[in-house]
């Protein structure tokens, strides 16, 4: 993760200024600004078949959205999960019925993070922490490296999950899918 240090910049500064949303997108943490890691093909790959997955139930049933790299911007931080999960009547809608073409000020019902080679996880541990605060009911580290997902929801110790564990992962209520952490690490195998 590449940071940028600027003092006196303040949330409202950053969400105008026009490089944020550059790939890799930048966050506003702690006054700070950060700039995300540069997926790499395991991440990339976890994020598109976990999303699809959680959508080809949650969006058919109209219970929430599974949404890669969407812009969070609450409790004067603004930051951008890997997977951002939102239950279907929070998302807002223009007089077209179509979903508004903007960041939501709120956190996300579900925040999935995939750790990339080299990043540092306390940050990353900090923005779903800080997510749960603001409401979020559940919150996914997933850790290529080692194989484990660690899993938090609020109120509660967060816990570990291995990759021989054949225990199903915690998900939201009314997302009717069953994974457990060998399934998710399955999809990295290609042939």
């Amino acid at each position: 993760m590449t940071t940028t240090q600027i003092k006196s910049i303040t949330l409202e500064s950053f969400l105008k200024e026009s490089y944020i949303d550059d790939s890799p997108a930048w966050e506003y943490l702690n006054g700070e600004i950060h700039q995300k890691a540069m997926p790499q093909l395991h991440h990339s790959r976890l994020q598109l078949k976990l999303a699809s997955k959680i959508d080809s139930v949650a969006e058919k049933g109209q219970i929430a959205l599974a949404l890669p790299e969407l812009r969070c911007n609450f409790g004067n931080k603004s930051i951008v999960p890997d997977i951002a999960v939102v239950f279907w009547g929070k998302i807002p809608y223009n007089q077209e019925g179509e979903a508004e073409n903007t960041a939501i000020s709120f956190p996300p019902d579900w925040t999935i993070e995939i750790l990339s080679p080299h990043q540092a996880m306390t940050p990353v541990i900090d923005k779903i922490i800080h997510c749960l605060e603001y409401g979020c009911q559940l919150g996914w580290l997933i850790v290529p490296d080692d194989r484990s997902i660690l899993v938090f929801k609020a109120n509660q110790t967060p816990k570990v999950y291995y990759l021989n564990s054949e225990e199903t992962l915690p998900v939201l209520e009314k997302i009717e899918i069953s994974l457990t952490v060998a399934d998710i690490f399955a999809w990295l195998k290609m042939r």
